[in-house]
């Protein structure tokens, strides 16, 4: 049946041109944005992953930041004991040249001098972002350092913070509130030479403060100065050394564990970023074969219309 008042078949045409419309906005919206998934209509599951995923990046690259400031107050730490390891390896071979007979030893115990002066200087200034690992003017002892490792996400949704940490009590070099807390304060005891037999003797290479004393004799040297007690100073300097290597070897670890982590965290975030591309992004090459596709169906869709109508107007014949 022909009917002036219900045009089914533009009604139809109609419908189908008003879909492919629809569709071609959706190719075109993603096609301009780069997403597949761009809001949770789209795909509710993925865009909820997507969002979640992107918020544990931004939280990861939080952690690379904070392990960049970690990295580099270990390598003020690190930089700072390994000056101080050479400056008493010169400081050894100093009394170890004032062991030679004839030797003015206090023209070498002015050079001992200045060396623990650098010393002091050294631990003072190793400070990064307000923290020192190697200087302590506080009452309180320097406690573990916690720097912030990684951001993880457990399997029943809940996140946590995991740190890591250095025992910074055990690189401090001097501590003008106790001597024992330091590594160059802190009294060292030996068995030295005395005549034909040995005896025991304590040592320090400085003395914190000027309220604060610490425990033994300090090493300096004078005309006055045995061998005996000279090999007792060396023997100390040597202690200390060895406890300073062990420090820095300590401190190196750390640092390489840094590293490494946040090597892991840069390519953990780029997996993540690829995870979330595969869920959301648009297959720029599909999209846009579809779009070809779809204009021609528009193209077409309209011409359809257009048919449709124009049964109405060859009606028009009938009556002429």
């Amino acid at each position: 049946m022909t009917s002036i008042i219900t045009n089914t078949a533009a009604m139809a045409a109609l419908q189908t041109l008003r879909s492919i419309d629809q569709s071609m906005e959706n190719t075109q919206n993603r096609v301009s944005s780069g997403y597949r998934v761009q809001t949770a209509a789209d795909n509710a599951a993925y865009w909820s992953i997507a969002t979640t995923m992107r918020s544990d990046n931004k939280a990861l690259s939080g952690v690379e930041d904070a392990l960049g400031l970690g990295a580099a107050k270990t390598d003020t730490a690190y930089t700072a004991m390994n000056s101080s390891i050479n400056v008493v390896m010169e400081i050894k071979a100093k009394l170890v040249a004032a062991r030679e007979p004839g030797v003015d030893k206090d023209k070498i115990n002015k050079e001992l001098t200045e060396l623990k002066n650098q010393l002091n200087s050294i631990a003072q200034s190793a400070s990064f972002s307000g923290e020192n690992w190697m200087y302590n003017d506080s009452t309180t002892a320097v406690g573990t350092k916690e720097m912030v490792g990684s951001f993880v996400r457990n399997a029943n949704g809940t996140v946590s913070i995991q740190t890591l940490e250095f025992d910074a009590s055990k690189s401090i070099l001097i501590d003008s509130k106790n001597a024992n807390r330091g590594l160059l304060t802190v009294g060292v005891t030996v068995t030295q030479p005395s005549g034909t037999t040995t005896t025991t003797a304590t040592y320090y290479l400085i003395n914190p403060s000027a309220t604060t004393t610490a425990t033994g004799t300090e090493v300096k040297i004078s005309s006055a100065t045995t061998d005996d007690n000279l090999e007792g100073m060396i023997m100390a300097v040597d202690t200390t050394l060895k406890n300073m290597t062990d420090a820095a070897a300590t401190l190196g670890a750390v640092n390489s564990r840094i590293s490494l982590q946040k090597d892991f965290v840069q390519s953990l975030t780029d997996v993540i970023d690829k995870g979330v591309g595969r869920l959301v992004d648009a297959d720029m090459n599909e999209e846009s074969t579809r779009l070809k596709a779809l204009q021609t169906q528009q193209q077409l869709g309209i011409q359809a219309l257009s048919i449709a109508n124009g049964n109405a107007q060859n009606l028009l014949q009938l009556f002429r």
